[in-house]
């Protein structure tokens, strides 16, 4: 029964209204809009990754769509948007001599280099917007100065969108959850590779670190 309790609170609010979705008032000036990965490998049709890896094509352009449109509605609230980055250096030392995982993969496929680490022209970053360049690893605080660019802002709630859902945004999920964070995923502004791998993230992983809204309701919370 226990048990049975604790997987009830937790998935608590899934069908929740935009007014009682957020538990406590969100303050504008204490929230960011995290963009993870808005790199034409993932953002361009001629993208390296996006051509090797997605599946699920479809899902990927409406998530762009939906992210340009939040990307919108956080800079005409005022919100800080900050952008995610993987840019390694071109023989991939920051990763090193890995047998497995992304750190022997990225290398093995040769992506992440020249044009495809430029952030895409649709969501090139305004001067006023933190741009995260020094990253070792899948979430957006491995090795990078986010955590220090959030607590010195005064920065407590954060919103994540990006690529690709069941790896850098869900281990930056993660680690925001257990760094003290209130973190809400733009779900409909993420994509996994397949479909059935974007439903697992949403139905099994994100109560447990997060909450889930969509664009739209992101454009009516600070209104």
């Amino acid at each position: 029964m226990a048990f049975q309790r604790i997987v009830q609170v937790l998935m608590a609010g899934v069908a929740l209204s935009t007014s009682a979705l957020y538990a406590e008032p969100v303050e504008q000036s204490k929230s960011a809009l995290v963009m993870i990965e808005y790199q034409n490998e993932w953002v361009s049709e001629e993208g390296n990754l996006r051509n090797l890896l997605v599946e699920d094509e479809e899902r990927f352009k409406s998530a762009i769509h939906s992210s340009k449109s939040l990307l919108a509605a956080a800079r005409k609230q005022g919100i800080a948007t900050i952008h995610v980055t993987l840019k390694p250096d071109t023989h991939y030392r920051i990763f090193g001599d890995a047998a497995f995982g992304l750190r022997a993969a990225i290398p093995a496929a040769n992506t992440w280099q020249d044009d495809m680490q430029a952030i895409h022209a649709d969501f090139a970053p305004l001067p006023n917007e933190h741009v995260i360049t020094e990253r070792t690893g899948a979430s957006g605080f491995a090795g990078s100065n986010l955590d220090s660019f959030l607590r010195n802002n005064g920065i407590d709630t954060l919103f994540l969108a990006g690529f690709a859902t069941h790896v850098c945004v869900e281990s930056t999920l993660r680690e925001a959850h257990d760094r003290g964070y209130r973190t809400f995923v733009v779900t409909d502004a993420t994509a996994a590779f397949t479909a059935a791998q974007q439903i697992y993230f949403e139905n099994e992983v994100l109560h447990h670190f997060g909450r889930g809204i969509s664009a739209k309701q992101f454009g009516e919370v600070f209104e």
